[in-house]
């Protein structure tokens, strides 16, 4: 049976578009379970009209993501903490 989902890898280029930094090395903590984790585990689903990521422990939503033409809504609500590492700055 295939996925129907892709790991938080495929918010990269998506989040590279508005961050200096790549943002799926970023460990966040799901607001609802507590789990800590790099943003490239979680389960992204892209049927949306934009991109939704989902906590792998408890399926949660962590994160959404909507690309316009001239901007973009991330909704971080489901992200208690998101610690991006700024490479040794």
């Amino acid at each position: 049976m295939p996925a129907d989902h892709l790991d938080g890898n495929a918010l990269a280029g998506p989040l590279g578009e508005i961050f200096a930094t790549d943002v799926s090395a970023a460990v966040g903590r799901c607001a609802s379970c507590g789990l800590t984790g790099p943003v490239a585990s979680l389960r992204v689903y892209g049927q949306a009209p934009g991109l939704v990521a989902r906590c792998p422990g408890c399926e949660e939503v962590v994160l959404r993501l909507v690309r316009g033409p001239d901007a973009a809504w991330l909704d971080l609500r489901g992200t208690v903490t998101l610690r991006i590492p700024l490479g040794g700055r």
